[in-house]
């Protein structure tokens, strides 16, 4: 199973990034789809997920209403469009894959079946 992230990069802040995930070697659609980030000596927190069909998503409180997390099953991949980006959003952004629901990938990163290697998105103020 491969996860490759892609779609990160420096932005100005109140700049949009889009991210994408291509996701091989696992039957996609048996699987949520989770967002999370790193920053510089912090944990690695919860950014967003969505269910197999993305019929449910679910948002960290600080990306409400700027990001929003999408995925095409046709495509093996999701997408998370960060938009008014701000400094405190810069991190490494990795996505990955629970065979559970969006709603259990919202307790944070133990658990998940795969990770990506993560992409880095800088934003200057």
């Amino acid at each position: 199973v491969t996860l490759v992230e892609s779609g990160g990069g420096l932005v100005q802040a109140g700049g949009s990034l889009r991210l994408s995930c291509a996701a091989s070697g696992l039957t996609f659609s048996n699987y949520a789809m989770g967002w999370f980030r790193q920053a510089p000596g912090k944990e690695r927190e919860f950014v967003a997920a969505i269910n197999w069909d993305g019929g449910a998503t679910y948002y960290t409180s600080s990306v409400k209403d700027r990001f929003t997390i999408s995925r095409s099953n046709a495509k093996n991949t999701v997408y998370l469009q960060m938009n008014s980006l701000r400094p405190e959003d810069t991190a490494v952004y990795y996505c990955a894959a629970d065979q559970g629901t969006a709603y259990s990938i919202r307790r944070g990163p133990r658990g998940m079946d795969y990770w990506g290697k993560g992409t880095l998105v800088t934003v200057s103020s």
